[in-house]
């Protein structure tokens, strides 16, 4: 298995220092922002490249923002740079495109989903071998679209292109009162890309405040929460897509966010050797 990291944690750190940093800590690969450490489409092939002279292997690349921005002109200026991101990582041969579907609220449920369909559509249309995938973040308001099973379903419904799936994160569903294990069993043939990330629950807090209250769960580094990773793991193997996993470190434990740099990079090998004792 390769072990990578998203680079948004390092947002505020040059490229190539974190990518010197990712190979000297003993990463095998690298999921790169773009809003850190590319910015725009002619900057994909220089970055890619910084990356892979240092032996990492570029495993995706990540697009963030609401692909269903309610503003028409910046849905349109917002598709536009997508699409020609979408390109630009193919012509590099990475293999993968995670984007985030969001949501517009003024429009119904069922016509958000469709909305993204033609949108996932079009951006499988004008590549041949790009896989692009969702992360099931569920947005800031927590109301994004295809965050959860039932979700997934209608959208893998609706678009049915092998090439399109889940970058699978399981800490989201955690706090969601989802099995991720379960969950994992549903969509296993649509997943592309493993995120390494855990949650875990205050218990007491949680009974004080209820699911809708706040401080009774966090974001933490693999291992420290509340998922069975080695049957995680095993699950992903069996289902084919366990060859990858890119650590997503959002642990204020280990200077997260934007905080001490070296208590970052301390996460991401605490990280990193919790996933290879498994």
């Amino acid at each position: 298995m390769k072990i990578g990291f998203y680079t948004s944690t390092f947002n505020d750190r040059p490229a190539e220092e974190v990518f010197d940093f990712a190979r000297a800590s003993g990463f095998d690969a690298i999921e790169i922002d773009v809003g850190g450490h590319i910015k725009t489409p002619d900057n994909v092939e220089r970055v890619v490249k910084a990356a892979r002279d240092r032996g990492l292997y570029v495993s995706s690349i990540t697009l963030f923002g609401n692909q269903l921005e309610p503003d028409m002109a910046k849905r349109s200026e917002l598709h536009a740079r997508t699409q020609a991101f979408a390109k630009a990582i193919e012509a590099v041969d990475v293999s993968i495109f995670v984007v985030f579907p969001g949501r517009n609220n003024g429009l119904s449920p069922d016509d958000n989903y469709k909305s993204f369909a033609e949108h996932a559509m079009a951006l499988l249309g004008s590549t041949k071998n790009l896989q692009i995938a969702i992360e099931n973040w569920p947005g800031p308001n927590n109301d994004f679209i295809a965050t959860t099973t039932a979700g997934w379903k209608q959208l893998l419904g609706l678009v049915t292109d092998s090439r399109f799936g889940l970058e699978f994160d399981p800490s989201h569903l955690i706090r969601l009162g989802i099995d991720p294990h379960a969950a994992f069993e549903e969509v296993k043939s649509r997943v592309k890309i493993l995120h390494g990330k855990d949650t875990a629950i205050d218990k007491d807090r949680l009974q004080q405040v209820g699911y809708h209250g706040e401080g009774w769960w966090r974001y933490v580094l693999p291992g420290l929460g509340q998922l069975d990773w080695k049957r995680f793991i095993g699950q992903a193997r069996a289902a084919g897509c366990g060859d990858l996993i890119a650590i997503e470190h959002e642990d204020a434990a280990f200077g997260w966010p934007g905080k001490d740099l070296e208590a970052r990079r301390e996460g991401e090998r605490r990280g990193l050797a919790f996933l290879r004792s498994l």
